[in-house]
């Protein structure tokens, strides 16, 4: 690599660091701010944190889908997304008991939110093994979050208050807040897209790879700073809803997003080999934790051994 080279590395790493570190700020105050919004209801925690949560903590993948979806850079969207799904579904999931401790799930509810993971990352592979995620695709996988969402939501409890407890000038307030803080989301992505490719070209590296294991790990941080939060708080249900939901959102809305503004070409190969290996990946944990109904250490090095996993899989194979 000459210097020039590596002067422009440091730079786009510098500016991926940077976009990701505003991003990952400005959708923390995001997701508390909409959390206050919320406040009040009766909705179930597992429920929040499965949409709600997931919402706010995937604020980067999706300011990231859109905005390399508008300039061009397909690859950079679904190597972040899939990258994101797969890095929740073993990385951030896997540190929680050995942040929190060892803490018993429901199997029923780990079984179908994993085959409803797995089946929205099969149907994203079968959508871009043409090389392109048109509107139409983009409609499809859309759909699949809802109906999705809809179906691990269920009936709503007996009771539910979905008023909020706020006055209208507070609601206000809250809101612009809100909208403000997904401003600067947008903002810090563009950034960090624009450093993506920066660093894709100087270190000869596809922009997909790229963006699977550097610009995941950026954007996952919500989730991680959440999650923890939550387990240190005693909010367990909240935490592992917001993991899984946020894997889910990432295999569908993320994707989609963006290519419903402006439908781009993917790299078909490593768009479907990414979303295959992280089905395997999201199957297996989903079958560890639907057979066991406890997530302790020793599921928890396992699956961050599986995202190490990685690694091997999509740079040596």
């Amino acid at each position: 690599m000459s210097l020039g080279d590596a002067l422009d590395a440091l730079l786009a790493v510098a500016a991926v660091g940077a976009g990701f570190t505003v991003s990952v700020m400005a959708s923390r105050r995001a997701v508390t701010h909409t959390i206050a919004l919320a406040a009040g209801t009766r909705l179930p925690p597992f429920a929040v944190g499965f949409t709600l949560l997931a919402i706010g903590t995937d604020l980067p993948e999706i300011a990231n889908s859109i905005v390399a979806s508008i300039s061009g850079h397909g690859d950079l969207n679904v190597g972040d997304s899939v990258g994101s799904a797969a890095t929740q579904a073993t990385l951030v999931l896997g540190l929680l008991p050995l942040i929190g401790g060892a803490f018993v799930i429901s199997k029923k509810r780990v079984a179908r939110i994993g085959i409803a993971t797995v089946f929205a990352l099969l149907l994203g592979a079968a959508l871009m093994i043409d090389g392109f995620i048109s509107r139409l695709d983009a409609i499809v996988l859309l759909s699949a979050w809802i109906i999705g969402t809809a179906i691990m939501w269920g009936p709503p409890p007996p009771h539910t208050q979905l008023s909020l407890q706020l006055e209208a000038t507070a609601k206000m307030k809250k809101v612009f807040l809100v909208l403000s803080a997904l401003a600067v989301v947008a903002a810090g992505t563009t950034g960090a897209v624009w450093g993506l490719t920066r660093l894709a070209v100087a270190i000869s590296t596809p922009e997909y790879v790229v963006a699977f294991f550097l610009a995941s790990i950026g954007t996952s941080l919500p989730e991680l700073v959440v999650t923890t939060t939550a387990i240190r708080q005693g909010q367990r249900e909240l935490a592992i809803g917001d993991a899984l939901g946020s894997s889910f959102l990432d295999s569908t809305l993320s994707i989609g997003i963006g290519p419903l503004i402006a439908p781009v070409a993917v790299t078909a190969s490593f768009a479907v080999k990414g979303s295959l290996v992280a089905a395997a990946a999201i199957g297996v944990v989903a079958l560890v934790l639907s057979l066991r109904g406890r997530h302790d250490w020793r599921s928890g090095t396992a699956f961050i051994l599986m995202y190490l996993g990685f690694y091997v899989v999509l740079l040596v194979l």
